[in-house]
């Protein structure tokens, strides 16, 4: 009877079996255990703590040696962390910006606009260089007439016969011929003319031909002295029209000289 007694009043205290809520705090603070202990380096589970003081220092083993200050001592770093540390950050030449960063000028004056009316008119040399690579009327395109006016590619017979200067000079007359075809057709693609590319194209075929002329010239020429440099270097020396030597030509010569004064 007292012992029913005694059981009634503890019920009536208040006094109840755990909630849920506890329980599940209770498995949270297990399950911490293996953490605490990997972080502590692998201690004997002897020498963890009980486990009800695992939330009382889990908040102490989880803080790490983190450097709180900053590694620079200088001051305008410390103070602006987020400042990029780039200097050509942000600069293009094509969208024309320049640094993120203001510069000072104030020591240099600066230009100050000028109206296009008050500007001087450059002069220009009439006879400069340049003006060989446009057509003799000084347009960005000739016409179709002065393109088709040309004649034959030089043959290699005839270049055979031209100097080394003369096959210099027409070699470079031909390479600036092509610049400029070049240049009128880049022009005429650009405005899409719609005219003159046959005539253009027909003019630099020619000059191609003789420009491959000239080079074929220039080879053989190449390998003749290459053959006479062979040739001398193995004893060869050349002899006169007549097939005979020098030394005998001028031993023949004394002796009919000897015989008409006989």
């Amino acid at each position: 009877m007292a012992r029913d007694q005694s059981c009634r009043l503890h019920e009536k205290k208040g006094h109840q079996s755990p909630t849920p809520t506890i329980l599940g705090k209770a498995i949270t603070i297990m399950q911490q255990v293996p953490r605490i202990a990997s972080r502590l380096r692998g201690l004997a589970m002897a020498e963890l703590p009980p486990t009800y003081l695992a939330p009382s220092l889990h908040p102490s083993v989880t803080l790490s040696a983190i450097q709180s200050s900053s590694f620079s001592s200088t001051a305008s770093v410390g103070a602006n962390p987020r400042r990029d540390k780039s200097k050509n950050r942000g600069v293009s030449a094509i969208n024309r910006t320049g640094p993120r960063t203001p510069f000072t000028v104030s020591r240099w004056p600066l230009p100050k606009p000028v109206s296009p009316k008050d500007m001087q008119p450059r002069e220009t040399n009439p006879n400069h260089g340049l003006w060989a690579f446009f057509p003799p009327n000084r347009q960005p395109l000739p016409t179709p007439a002065y393109d088709n006016a040309h004649g034959r590619p030089w043959a290699i017979q005839e270049l055979r016969e031209r100097s080394w200067e003369d096959l210099h000079g027409l070699w470079h007359v031909c390479v600036r011929e092509r610049n400029r075809i070049a240049t009128s057709d880049l022009e005429r693609e650009r405005i899409q003319a719609g005219y003159g590319g046959f005539e253009s194209q027909e003019r630099d075929k020619v000059i191609r031909s003789t420009m491959r002329n000239i080079k074929h010239v220039l080879r053989e020429r190449w390998y003749a002295w290459e053959d006479a440099t062979r040739m001398y270097k193995r004893g060869y020396r050349p002899e006169n029209f007549y097939g005979l030597e020098d030394v005998e030509v001028e031993q023949e010569g004394v002796q009919e000289a000897q015989g008409k004064e006989q």
